[in-house]
């Protein structure tokens, strides 16, 4: 089954003295870059992030956000009386030189969120307490399994289109090799109508064989079915892939896809005939749909 690289997950965990929520976005990215933001300290422990993530996300950039509520226990940590006292008495100053005192009691309120008026205890820098990471792994995983459904159910999706335009390649494909007989006899018609007009203009004589190696050189120049067979080969490769694979299927379907746009243009400077040109574009057009779909598969 395919895997999308674009997603979304969150999940919740709660102890007496904790609240968790997570949640993580992914999209597309040729290899995995997982950043974190939120409550501190958690946005500096991204490596401890990333050894969850990686269990479930290979290719992509994931944005992990935490909030982490730490209700306030009884004996706590008391406020700074003093550093909050210094700021009201700054806070009071710049009221009065703007002239308008009523500006203080806002001022005041916002100078409980001020630094260093109410610290949390035990959590500068990066420690992070024993009994507080594992429900913040908890959660974490539980959003990346809501993560993993989601891009389950978007790679679902990604395959019913892929496989639709694999056939459409397909059908084109069918019509072209239909074709080619109709290429040489219409080369023939035209090269012989050509010999007649020349020989009544001019009254000489065309040997049969230089005719005959004639059509031989143009029917040499214009062999692709080489390029057939193996457009038909990648045709079959990338439908077992879409099909069956999981483990790096973007980077393989990627590939095949550079293969046979190779092909298909291989096919359309050869062939030199209007049918399978326009064939030949149609194929072109929906490879491109292919490689832009393909870029956001893992």
């Amino acid at each position: 089954m395919l895997l999308s690289m674009t997603g979304f997950g969150s999940a919740d965990a709660r102890t007496p003295d904790l609240t968790v929520g997570i949640e993580i976005r992914s999209v597309n990215n040729r290899h995995l870059k997982v950043t974190v933001r939120g409550t501190d300290p958690y946005p500096l422990l991204e490596a401890d992030f990333e050894k969850l993530i990686r269990k479930s996300v290979k290719r992509g950039t994931v944005l992990v956000q935490v909030r982490v509520e730490r209700p306030a226990r009884q004996g706590g940590q008391a406020l700074n009386t003093t550093l909050l006292k210094a700021y009201l008495d700054q806070l009071d100053t710049v009221a009065a030189e703007l002239g308008n005192p009523a500006l203080l009691g806002p001022l005041a309120s916002a100078a409980l969120n001020l630094p260093g008026v109410a610290p949390e205890s035990g959590h500068s820098g990066a420690k992070v307490s024993d009994d507080e990471w594992p429900t913040v792994a908890a959660a974490t995983e539980a959003s990346l399994g809501k993560l993993d459904l989601a891009r389950k159910a978007e790679g679902q999706a990604m395959a019913t289109e892929l496989l639709g335009y694999h056939r459409f390649i397909g059908e084109k494909l069918a019509a072209v090799r239909e074709h080619l007989p109709q290429v040489m006899s219409d080369y023939r018609a035209r090269l012989l109508g050509r010999v007649r007009q020349a020989v009544a203009d001019a009254g000489v004589t065309v040997e049969p064989e230089q005719l005959i190696r004639e059509i031989a050189l143009f029917a040499d120049r214009t062999d692709v079915a080489e390029e057939v067979h193996r457009l038909t080969a990648h045709l079959v490769q990338f439908d077992e892939i879409v099909r069956t694979e999981s483990d790096s299927a973007g980077r393989r379907l990627e590939f095949v896809a550079q293969e046979m746009g190779r092909e298909v243009n291989t096919l359309g400077s050869k062939a030199g005939d209007v049918t399978v040109s326009k064939l030949v574009f149609d194929m072109k057009v929906t490879l491109e749909k292919i490689r832009e779909l393909v870029q956001n598969v893992e």
